[in-house]
Protein backbone atom coordinates (compact mmCIF):
# COMPACT_ATOMS: atom_id res chain seq x y z
CA UNK A 1 0.00 0.00 0.00
CA UNK A 2 1.62 3.07 -1.02
CA UNK A 3 0.36 6.17 1.15
CA UNK A 4 0.95 9.35 -0.98
CA UNK A 5 0.82 13.61 -0.24
CA UNK A 6 1.93 15.72 -3.35
CA UNK A 7 2.79 19.01 -2.21
CA UNK A 8 3.50 22.16 -4.78
CA UNK A 9 2.21 25.33 -5.76
CA UNK A 10 -0.26 26.39 -7.96
CA UNK A 11 1.38 25.22 -11.61
CA UNK A 12 3.59 23.01 -10.44
CA UNK A 13 2.08 19.84 -11.92
CA UNK A 14 0.18 18.22 -9.26
CA UNK A 15 -2.86 17.46 -11.36
CA UNK A 16 -0.94 15.86 -14.45
CA UNK A 17 1.44 13.60 -12.10
CA UNK A 18 -1.60 12.46 -9.97
CA UNK A 19 -3.18 11.25 -13.05
CA UNK A 20 -0.17 9.73 -14.07
CA UNK A 21 -0.12 7.84 -10.36
CA UNK A 22 -3.17 6.62 -10.05
CA UNK A 23 -3.10 5.04 -13.15
CA UNK A 24 -0.55 2.93 -12.56
CA UNK A 25 -0.59 2.39 -8.55
CA UNK A 26 -4.41 2.54 -8.74
CA UNK A 27 -4.24 4.89 -5.80
CA UNK A 28 -7.46 6.84 -4.69
CA UNK A 29 -7.47 10.62 -5.40
CA UNK A 30 -8.67 12.52 -2.58
CA UNK A 31 -8.94 16.27 -3.14
CA UNK A 32 -10.48 18.44 0.02
CA UNK A 33 -13.36 20.18 -2.30
CA UNK A 34 -14.40 17.03 -3.77
CA UNK A 35 -14.72 15.73 -0.15
CA UNK A 36 -16.40 18.52 1.09
CA UNK A 37 -18.65 18.46 -1.67
CA UNK A 38 -19.20 14.43 -1.55
CA UNK A 39 -19.62 14.62 2.27
CA UNK A 40 -22.29 17.36 2.45
CA UNK A 41 -24.25 16.01 -0.62
CA UNK A 42 -24.40 12.76 1.09
CA UNK A 43 -25.15 14.57 4.49
CA UNK A 44 -22.88 12.67 6.34
CA UNK A 45 -22.48 14.18 10.42
CA UNK A 46 -19.42 15.33 9.56
CA UNK A 47 -20.72 16.63 6.19
CA UNK A 48 -23.51 18.29 7.71
CA UNK A 49 -20.90 20.12 10.45
CA UNK A 50 -19.00 21.58 7.35
CA UNK A 51 -22.25 22.70 5.52
CA UNK A 52 -22.80 25.06 9.01
CA UNK A 53 -19.41 26.89 8.62
CA UNK A 54 -20.13 27.18 4.91
CA UNK A 55 -23.39 28.53 5.05
CA UNK A 56 -22.16 31.41 7.51
CA UNK A 57 -19.45 32.07 5.57
CA UNK A 58 -17.19 31.07 7.92
CA UNK A 59 -13.82 28.83 7.23
CA UNK A 60 -14.16 24.99 8.38
CA UNK A 61 -12.17 24.71 11.78
CA UNK A 62 -8.90 22.68 10.51
CA UNK A 63 -10.74 19.45 13.04
CA UNK A 64 -13.96 19.31 11.15
CA UNK A 65 -11.90 19.33 8.07
CA UNK A 66 -9.89 16.68 9.62
CA UNK A 67 -12.83 14.51 10.31
CA UNK A 68 -13.62 14.77 7.08
CA UNK A 69 -10.26 13.00 6.27
CA UNK A 70 -10.21 10.51 8.50
CA UNK A 71 -14.35 9.67 7.30
CA UNK A 72 -12.95 9.49 3.72
CA UNK A 73 -9.53 7.58 4.52
CA UNK A 74 -11.99 4.99 6.46
CA UNK A 75 -13.66 4.18 3.01
CA UNK A 76 -13.26 0.81 1.21
CA UNK A 77 -12.00 2.03 -1.64
CA UNK A 78 -8.90 2.46 -0.55
CA UNK A 79 -7.15 -1.23 -1.16
CA UNK A 80 -3.93 0.05 -2.97
CA UNK A 81 -3.68 3.34 -0.88
CA UNK A 82 -4.00 7.01 -1.54
CA UNK A 83 -3.02 10.75 -3.00
CA UNK A 84 -3.96 13.26 -0.25
CA UNK A 85 -4.19 16.33 -2.90
CA UNK A 86 -5.22 19.88 -0.30
CA UNK A 87 -4.49 18.14 3.07
CA UNK A 88 -2.79 18.94 4.97
CA UNK A 89 -2.09 22.89 4.32
CA UNK A 90 -0.50 24.06 7.61
CA UNK A 91 1.94 21.95 10.31
CA UNK A 92 -0.95 22.16 12.81
CA UNK A 93 -3.26 19.71 10.17
CA UNK A 94 -0.16 17.15 9.14
CA UNK A 95 -0.22 16.64 12.98
CA UNK A 96 -3.77 16.03 13.11
CA UNK A 97 -3.24 13.58 9.55
CA UNK A 98 -0.55 12.08 12.18
CA UNK A 99 -3.07 10.90 15.04
CA UNK A 100 -5.83 10.03 11.93
CA UNK A 101 -3.23 7.63 10.26
CA UNK A 102 -2.25 5.75 13.10
CA UNK A 103 -5.68 4.78 14.18
CA UNK A 104 -6.41 4.23 10.84
CA UNK A 105 -3.69 2.28 10.32
CA UNK A 106 -2.69 3.93 6.89
CA UNK A 107 0.46 5.44 7.74
CA UNK A 108 2.28 8.19 5.45
CA UNK A 109 4.77 5.91 2.81
CA UNK A 110 6.33 9.40 1.19
CA UNK A 111 5.91 13.32 0.97
CA UNK A 112 6.34 14.24 -2.70
CA UNK A 113 7.40 18.07 -3.16
CA UNK A 114 7.46 19.04 -6.93
CA UNK A 115 9.66 22.29 -7.20
CA UNK A 116 9.50 24.78 -9.96
CA UNK A 117 11.02 28.15 -10.17
CA UNK A 118 8.34 31.56 -9.37
CA UNK A 119 9.24 33.04 -12.62
CA UNK A 120 8.25 29.41 -14.48
CA UNK A 121 5.06 29.44 -12.23
CA UNK A 122 3.89 32.70 -13.72
CA UNK A 123 4.65 32.10 -17.29
CA UNK A 124 2.51 29.02 -16.65
CA UNK A 125 -0.52 30.17 -15.13
CA UNK A 126 -0.61 33.54 -16.66
CA UNK A 127 -0.56 31.93 -20.13
CA UNK A 128 -4.37 30.68 -19.12
CA UNK A 129 -6.85 32.22 -21.37
CA UNK A 130 -11.07 31.65 -22.04
CA UNK A 131 -13.17 31.69 -25.02
CA UNK A 132 -16.10 34.30 -24.13
CA UNK A 133 -18.29 32.83 -25.39
CA UNK A 134 -18.50 29.28 -24.06
CA UNK A 135 -15.55 29.48 -21.43
CA UNK A 136 -13.66 26.91 -23.01
CA UNK A 137 -10.20 26.75 -21.42
CA UNK A 138 -6.49 27.14 -23.21
CA UNK A 139 -3.07 28.26 -22.78
CA UNK A 140 -0.29 29.86 -24.45
CA UNK A 141 2.37 27.40 -23.56
CA UNK A 142 0.47 23.99 -23.05
CA UNK A 143 -2.64 24.70 -25.05
CA UNK A 144 -3.24 26.17 -27.83
CA UNK A 145 -6.87 26.59 -30.12
CA UNK A 146 -6.22 24.00 -33.29
CA UNK A 147 -6.63 27.20 -35.41
CA UNK A 148 -4.69 30.39 -34.00
CA UNK A 149 -8.33 32.70 -32.76
CA UNK A 150 -10.28 30.37 -33.09
CA UNK A 151 -11.83 28.14 -29.96
CA UNK A 152 -12.36 24.43 -30.74
CA UNK A 153 -15.66 24.23 -29.15
CA UNK A 154 -17.91 27.17 -30.81
CA UNK A 155 -15.63 28.74 -33.50
CA UNK A 156 -16.21 31.85 -31.69
CA UNK A 157 -13.05 34.49 -31.97
CA UNK A 158 -13.79 36.77 -28.70
CA UNK A 159 -11.21 35.51 -25.82
CA UNK A 160 -10.03 36.80 -22.61
CA UNK A 161 -7.71 36.56 -19.33
CA UNK A 162 -9.35 35.87 -15.81
CA UNK A 163 -8.32 38.74 -13.11
CA UNK A 164 -6.60 35.66 -11.14
CA UNK A 165 -4.93 34.96 -13.79
CA UNK A 166 -2.81 38.24 -14.19
CA UNK A 167 0.86 38.12 -14.05
CA UNK A 168 0.89 40.72 -10.84
CA UNK A 169 -2.59 38.73 -8.91
CA UNK A 170 -0.56 35.20 -10.31
CA UNK A 171 2.76 36.60 -8.27
CA UNK A 172 0.81 37.31 -4.89
CA UNK A 173 -1.29 33.67 -4.80
CA UNK A 174 2.19 32.00 -5.16
CA UNK A 175 3.56 34.13 -2.17
CA UNK A 176 1.26 33.24 -0.16
CA UNK A 177 0.93 29.45 -0.68
CA UNK A 178 4.74 29.51 -0.38
CA UNK A 179 4.46 30.64 3.07
CA UNK A 180 2.17 27.85 3.38
CA UNK A 181 4.23 24.82 1.91
CA UNK A 182 7.80 25.96 3.33
CA UNK A 183 6.65 24.72 7.27
CA UNK A 184 5.13 21.76 5.67
CA UNK A 185 7.90 20.69 3.62
CA UNK A 186 10.16 21.38 7.12
CA UNK A 187 7.53 19.11 8.48
CA UNK A 188 8.02 15.72 6.40
CA UNK A 189 11.49 16.56 6.09
CA UNK A 190 12.11 16.18 9.66
CA UNK A 191 10.27 12.94 9.19
CA UNK A 192 11.78 11.42 6.50
CA UNK A 193 9.16 11.52 4.48
CA UNK A 194 10.51 14.44 1.93
CA UNK A 195 11.88 13.85 -1.89
CA UNK A 196 12.19 16.83 -3.85
CA UNK A 197 11.42 16.58 -7.48
CA UNK A 198 12.33 19.20 -10.25
CA UNK A 199 8.96 19.88 -11.62
CA UNK A 200 10.52 21.83 -14.62
CA UNK A 201 11.19 18.85 -16.51
CA UNK A 202 8.25 17.84 -18.95
CA UNK A 203 5.78 15.26 -17.47
CA UNK A 204 7.09 12.51 -18.60
CA UNK A 205 10.49 13.04 -17.22
CA UNK A 206 8.49 14.61 -13.43
CA UNK A 207 6.44 10.83 -13.51
CA UNK A 208 9.85 8.86 -13.98
CA UNK A 209 11.56 10.77 -10.86
CA UNK A 210 8.23 9.89 -8.79
CA UNK A 211 8.10 6.77 -10.16
CA UNK A 212 11.59 5.83 -8.78
CA UNK A 213 10.63 7.04 -5.66
CA UNK A 214 6.96 4.59 -5.41
CA UNK A 215 8.54 1.76 -6.60
CA UNK A 216 10.90 1.16 -3.66
CA UNK A 217 7.81 1.13 -1.92
CA UNK A 218 5.66 -1.25 -3.90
Amino acid sequence: MINLILLGLPGAGKGTASEKIVDKYHLTHISTGDMFREAINNETKVGLEAKSYIDKGNLVPDEVTAKLVEERLSQPDIKEGYILDGFPRTTYQAELLVDITKRLNKPLSSVIALEVDESTLVDRLSARYMCKNCGATYNRISKKPKVEGTCDRCGGHDFYQREDDKPEVVKNRLEVNEKMNAPLKDFYKERGLLTVINGEQTPEEVFKDIDAVLSKIK
